[in-house]
Formats: C-alpha cells, sequence, structure tokens
C-alpha cells in the first residue's frame, strides 16, 4: 500500500457491488486510503460479471472491473456464516469508513445497519448509498442508475431525439456522478469527525443525484416555467446553441450564452458583419423567432471549412465550441492526458494500460499510482493475519466459504 497521499492512514471498508458505492471508495483509494473489499467468496462482486453481458464491450481485461476497483485489497467473506461475520466486525474496529449500497432488507439480514456498527466503532464514519433514498414508498426497491437516476430523474425524458425517443445511458452514467456525491459525504463525515470525536452515518441516492444532475429543468418546472415546443422539422429552438458539421464531416457544438456579445463576434468569423444587425437575428426574441432560417445560414457556413480551421477562427475570435469526437477520437485527445483524465497503470498482466482518473485533485497532494483490480479474495490470508488469527484460525476460516 502507497503510504503518500492526503487520506493515507483512513482504512475503508468497502462492503459494496457494482459502481456506485464502490467508486466512491476507488477516489479515496486514489488519494492514499487502505480500501478493503468484502466480496462473496468464489464469484465475488456481481460487477464482475457485467463485462460478460451481451451488448458490452469486450477486451483481454475485465474493464469494468479495472476501473472501479483499482488500488484495492480484496477479502472474501460469507457473511451468512457467523465467523466471517466477526472477521468483518474485527475490521469496522480498525476502520475510519464502512461503505455499502446494500438494501436495506439486506443490512438487516447481516446485521449491518448503522445502529449494528456504532457500537463496535463509534467513530466510523458509515456511507449508506440507495437508490431512491431512506423514506417514501420506494425506499427499499432496486434500482440501478439507469432506473433510478437516469429514467426517474427525468433525465431520461428530457434528452430525447427529434422524434421524441428517449436516449438511452452508457454504463456508469448515473454512478459515477453519484458515487462523488458519496465521496462528498464522507468527507463531510470525516470532518465532523475531527471536529467532535464522533462517527455517524452518511448517505446520498442515486435519485438525489439524478434529480440534481436535473435541476435546471426541474427547478423551472417547479416554478410552473414554460418549456419551448421541440421542433421536429430538424433546426434546433436555439441555433447558437446547437451541433453543426464541419466541411471534413467532423461535429463540433456550438454555446453561445451571451449572444448580445457574441454573435456579432461570430458572425465577424463568418465574413458576414451585416447578418448581426440583421433585423430577423439582432435580438433574443427575434432569433427565436427566425430559428430555422438562422440555423440553416450558420449550417451553410460552417460546412465551407475543415474543423480545424474553424478551430483556430474560434480561438481567435473567443468562440465557445468543442468538438463532438466518437470514442476513438476521445482516447487519443491530448487534452485527456494534460488534465490527468486519463492515467497510466501497471497491470501485472497486462503491462501498461491507461485508464480513467477521478476527479478530484489538491495541490502539493499527489495522488498515488494506480494498481491493479484485486482477484477474488487475494488479500484473505493478509488480512486475517493483521487482523491477528492464527494459522490453525485462518485455515478454519478460509474452510467456511460456501
Amino acid at each position: 500500500m502507497n503510504d503518500r497521499g492526503v487520506l493515507a492512514g483512513i482504512r475503508v471498508i468497502d462492503c459494496g457491488t457494482y459502481v456506485a458505492g464502490p467508486a466512491a471508495a476507488t477516489v479515496m483509494s486514489d488519494f492514499g486510503a487502505e480500501v478493503i473489499k468484502v466480496e462473496r467468496p468464489g464469484g465475488g462482486d456481481l460487477w464482475r460479471l457485467f463485462s460478460k453481458l451481451p451488448g458490452v464491450a469486450k477486451c483481454n481485461l475485465d474493464w469494468c472491473w479495472e476501473l472501479t476497483n483499482r488500488n484495492k485489497k480484496s477479502i472474501a467473506l460469507n457473511l451468512a456464516c457467523a465467523e466471517h461475520r466477526e472477521v468483518l466486525m474485527r475490521l469496522v474496529a480498525t476502520s475510519d469508513v464502512f461503505l455499502t449500497n446494500y438494501q436495506r432488507v439486506l443490512l438487516e439480514k447481516f446485521h449491518l445497519t448503522w445502529e449494528d456498527l456504532a457500537p463496535v466503532n463509534p467513530r466510523l464514519v458509515y456511507a449508506h448509498l440507495t437508490g431512491y433514498g431512506d423514506e417514501g414508498p420506494d425506499a427499499d426497491a432496486p434500482a440501478f442508475d439507469a432506473l433510478a437516476y437516469w429514467a426517474r430523474s427525468g433525465l431520461m425524458m428530457s434528452v430525447t431525439g427529434t422524434d421524441g425517443s428517449p436516449g438511452a445511458p452508457r454504463p456508469g452514467m448515473g454512478d459515477h456522478p453519484t458515487a462523488m456525491s458519496m465521496f462528498g459525504a464522507i468527507m463531510l463525515g470525516l470532518y465532523r469527525r475531527e471536529r467532535t470525536g464522533r462517527g455517524g452515518r452518511v448517505t446520498t441516492s442515486l435519485l438525489a443525484s439524478g434529480a440534481w444532475a436535473n435541476a435546471c429543468d426541474i427547478q423551472a418546472k417547479l416554478l410552473n416555467a414554460e418549456f419551448p415546443e421541440r421542433t421536429r422539422d430538424g433546426h434546433p429552438p436555439n441555433p447558437l446553441t446547437a451541433a453543426y458539421q464541419a466541411q471534413d464531416g467532423k461535429l463540433f457544438l456550438l454555446v453561445l450564452i451571451d449572444p448580445d456579445n457574441e454573435f456579432p463576434r461570430l458572425c465577424q468569423i463568418l465574413g458576414l458583419p451585416e447578418l448581426a444587425h440583421n433585423e430577423l437575428f439582432c435580438t433574443n426574441s427575434a432569433r427565436e423567432t427566425n430559428a430555422a432560417a438562422l440555423y440553416e445560414i450558420l449550417r451553410s457556413q460552417f460546412e465551407t471549412r475543415n474543423l480545424g480551421e474553424w478551430a483556430a477562427a474560434f480561438r481567435l475570435g473567443d468562440i465557445k465550441w468543442a468538438p463532438l469526437p466518437k470514442l476513438d477520437d476521445v482516447v487519443r485527445d491530448p487534452q485527456m492526458r494534460a488534465a490527468q483524465a486519463i492515467i497510466g497503470l501497471e497491470h501485472p498482466r497486462a503491462g501498461h494500460i491507461e485508464t480513467v482518473n477521478s476527479p478530484v485533485f489538491i495541490t502539493g497532494e499527489p495522488k498515488r499510482q494506480p494498481s491493479a483490480a484485486p482477484d477474488v479474495g487475494a488479500n484473505t490470508r493478509e488480512i486475517l493475519e493483521e487482523l491477528g488469527y492464527s494459522d490453525l484460525e485462518i485455515e478454519e476460516l478460509l474452510r467456511k466459504v460456501s
């Protein structure tokens, strides 16, 4: 375990499954925390199976497991076994954070609620990530991010095609943002412990995180705002915040939200300075009324030059834009590495690979060099020895894995 990092010395028990909860522990591990993942003997966390499903990206490594569980140790425990649960209680007594996204019924079954663990370690920060929150008729309903974050929050029906068909989520699209909410809640819990000496329970949910992601539209609806009608004739309601195609077929997104200042600059770049003063387009209301005509003008102009030429012109004219790359382009983007969004990892079987970094950085506090995700139970013996079990006791515990 690398002892560098602002969270060095913090021990986290990752008693979760799939992504949203465990990914919060991954962020902590990036900053030096020791993360011990509790898995079922044999098959381990069900997230290990995801990359084998039909319709999912395939490669020689279990990409989803490597991403969410780098840097961690794995202990295989059968929580239905009294002796194995006692091992977990010893771990709890020595840990700073217990993180889980188990449903309440499972936490009660295995006696792993906050009320169960607080007497074992009053300084413990107990982090529980749920699908729909602690209260209400759906509090105990099973959830994935596609259901609670993407669908139930309204995001899925807000991001639709021109025919009204809902956008489909990608793997982890809601889990990883929710993990950052969980990470923040855990750090608040640790901060409060520093001030008071007491642990406590912290929570977040996929639904609350999805609502926060969709907060602008939800807030507008809460205040009975009138939304513009979605057009079906091929033009966006606001041509100044829309996607276009350059001459070389490459797509880009234009976003001008200060049009009084930015639209004249764009018209100058296009060689059409008079367009900014045309009564059809010189105000927000005029551009909204004549959106179809303005879109056609902009579209035809953008198709006259390659994206590289537009990129240079936009930079000189201080125009806000971004390319719309495919994944092949995303993984080759040098800015991803300059921003430390993609970093290297030395894998024991695959050699040098790259992975996606967690999106938190502290000046002067280096992150650990990432290490490969563990096999099921890879560190069971090591952890049992550290907890003070004798060789004979360890052999007996290892036999109780069914």
